[in-house]
């Protein structure tokens, strides 16, 4: 398999991770970088329609405007509070 050579940089919080993940996983930096590169481009992208851009322009602009109610408003004009969590009975 043939490969290309490239050089980056790093911020030294992120090439600290890398050096870590890498003599945890008994490996060289490359192959963690691969790993990671390969994960990244295996993520689907997905595109906004243009009825979904429309309708967030829409509602920025009502928030632009003062449009809008709070969460706590939301739930008083419902009539119900949130629930609060218990402790799982068994």
């Amino acid at each position: 398999m043939s490969r290309r050579q490239y050089t980056i940089e790093l911020p030294p919080a992120v090439g600290r991770r890398v050096d870590r993940a890498a003599k945890r996983e008994k490996r060289n930096p490359s192959d963690v970088a691969i790993a990671a590169l390969r994960l990244y481009f295996t993520i689907p992208t997905e595109s906004a329609t243009v009825t979904e851009l429309r309708a967030i322009r829409r509602g920025e602009a009502a928030y632009r405007r003062g449009d809008y109610i709070t969460l706590d408003e939301y739930f008083r004009s419902m009539g119900n509070r949130p629930r609060r969590t218990r402790k799982k009975v068994s």
